[in-house]
């Protein structure tokens, strides 16, 4: 667990994919906390309609909107500068952007990969590499990622490798970053009643069903106070349920070693660095 600072409640979390599903139950929850908040979204109708939404839920809530493809690395900047110009330094920065087209690997386009990769991994990578030198020290970057980065399942190989390549990142930015205070959280949720899952069951293959029917649907709220709660706490990995809990667990025992003997090379270089000085 990080040991950073917690972000001060008045810096901004800004969101991308924050005008539906699990984007958008986060901003909920940040709106009534009184935190400001920003959304990324590609879909200007939907970004108006989620402003409104969180008007409604606390008329003084400062809000940013901005249409913007998470695939746009100078988009994803333009849309931090922006939030930073008008809150200040970002407090959480949250990639939450994902699509997600299940289909059989001898059936599938190869677009349809190159989609899944360019949102789900490359948006992230975007939103990381601009929300860094954004963040104000104790700030929390969270990776929404999915429970298929923790194993293999049919009806997903465009999906499920940007989804383990989002936690690689993860893995190595929460042992990088823990120098200038921030803290990352990898997100592992399991299906969540969304549009995303809606749009998921018109090609979902009769034997990913079966499969991800056992664990069950979240509702968004759920999720995202879970990813919330964790991100605020500093914790790492996060997600619902029993299955994906165990899963998990079973996934990072060797975790903390790793990490520990990473932080003492860091260590090492960084004095033998200062020696030659």
């Amino acid at each position: 667990m990080s040991r950073s600072p917690m972000p001060p409640p008045s810096a901004p979390a800004l969101i991308t994919g924050g005008s539906s599903g699990i984007g958008l139950a986060m901003a909920r929850q940040i709106v009534a906390a009184g935190r400001p908040v920003a959304l990324i979204a590609r879909n200007e109708a939907r970004l108006v309609a989620a402003v409104t939404e969180l008007k409604r839920l606390r008329a003084d809530a400062h809000i940013l909107a901005i249409a913007a493809d998470v695939g746009d690395a100078e988009a994803v900047e333009r849309g931090i500068a922006s939030t930073v110009a008008r809150f200040g330094p970002l407090g959480l920065a949250i990639a939450n952007a994902g699509v997600s087209r299940p289909g059989l690997f001898a059936e599938q386009p190869l677009d349809q990969h190159e989609l899944q990769m360019r949102v789900n991994y490359f948006g992230a990578l975007h939103l990381a590499r601009a929300a860094v030198p954004a963040l104000a020290r104790g700030g929390r970057l969270v990776f929404v990622s999915s429970g298929a980065a923790l194993v293999g399942i049919t009806g997903y190989s465009a999906y499920a490798p940007s989804k383990f390549a989002l936690r690689g990142l993860a893995e190595v930015l929460r042992v990088e970053l823990a120098a200038r205070g921030i803290s990352v959280t990898l997100a592992l949720p399991p299906d969540t009643d969304t549009p995303q899952l809606e749009a998921e069951r018109a090609t979902k293959p009769a034997a990913t069903r079966r499969i991800t029917r056992a664990g069950g649907v979240y509702s968004a709220e759920v999720v995202a106070a879970t990813i919330l709660s964790a991100a605020l706490r500093g914790q790492f990995m996060v997600t619902n349920g029993p299955a994906l809990s165990l899963l998990m667990r079973v996934q990072d025992l060797l975790g903390p070693y790793l990490r520990w003997s990473q932080r003492r090379a860091i260590r090492i270089v960084a004095r033998a660095g200062r020696t030659a000085e």
